[in-house]
């Protein structure tokens, strides 16, 4: 008889890697720990880059990726699956193959596609990829404003924001847009079809060049919380105050030379 207890809260990633620790891989498993989940993965890409700009990026063979993919879910399982940086299309249709084994495991689609510097980190013919194989798979997609605008074809009309995010989730899913107006206040808009639910967080505006990862802490933050066992709309209450205390407790953080990490410093109480 079995009498071990079964590890739950369960994150699995497929993102890139980076030196810094302030993007991808690495500082989704500091988020993913500090709000109470466990963090597994496959590394999708190498980037190499400091903090001023990218240098380069080495593609991880899709064949490997997909195989931790499968080995991990097959034997472990996850109680929520997290995408970052993807950079191909022939990774994005291969994932896009694999998930739909796993329909119980909420979906985090992270469609990373350019950095806080404005740098493209995906393959331009892999942007249609995404919206034909997997945003179908999504349970919600965490689009930055720059990104919801290369979705869409056109820039974001803040006049009637809930039509164009009634057209990010043609396929089913739920979408958040971080920093969609970016003014004195910073504007995070959600919109889920499934239950008709509009929310707008608008946030002070922090005063900081350490926003590096602060869309994989986000989103990460929103995974763990899935996880655990909150419905979405509780899991993207939590990430939001999750990250808003990040940003603000990195703002005095000397870390190179521009952009430092959104989370050099791992807010407290992470786990209410």
């Amino acid at each position: 008889m079995n009498d071990k207890e079964t590890l739950r809260n369960k994150v699995f990633l497929i993102a890139g890697s980076e030196p810094l620790g302030a993007a991808g891989m690495q500082t989704d498993i500091k988020c993913i720990t500090a709000c109470g989940g466990y963090a597994a993965g496959a590394l999708t890409c190498i980037v190499d880059e400091d903090t001023t700009r990218v240098k380069d990026i080495f593609m991880l063979p899709v064949p490997l990726v997909l195989s931790q993919t499968v080995s991990f879910l097959d034997d472990v399982g996850a109680n929520c699956i997290k995408t970052g940086m993807l950079y191909s299309k022939e990774l994005i249709e291969g994932l896009a193959e694999i998930l739909p084994r796993f329909p119980d495991m909420p979906k985090v689609i992270d469609p990373v596609m350019v950095n806080s510097k404005g740098v493209q980190l995906l393959k331009k013919e892999a942007v249609e990829s995404y919206k034909s194989h997997l945003f179908p798979l999504a349970t919600l997609i965490t689009p930055n404003k720059r990104e919801a605008e290369i979705l869409l074809g056109r820039n974001l009309n803040s006049a009637d924001i809930l039509s164009d995010l009634k057209e990010l989730t043609q396929w089913g899913n739920a979408v958040i847009v971080k920093s969609a107006d970016f003014q004195e206040t910073v504007t995070d808009y959600y919109y889920n079809p499934a239950s008709g639910e509009f929310k707008t967080y608008r946030k002070a505006h922090i005063v900081t060049t350490n926003v590096n990862g602060s869309g994989d802490v986000f989103s990460s933050a929103i995974a763990t919380f899935l996880a655990r066992g909150f419905q979405l709309t509780e899991a993207i209450d939590k990430a939001e105050a999750f990250i808003t205390e990040a940003l603000k407790l990195g703002a005095g953080i000397a870390f190179g030379s521009n952009f430092g990490p959104a989370l050099p410093i791992i807010p407290m109480n992470c786990f209410n």
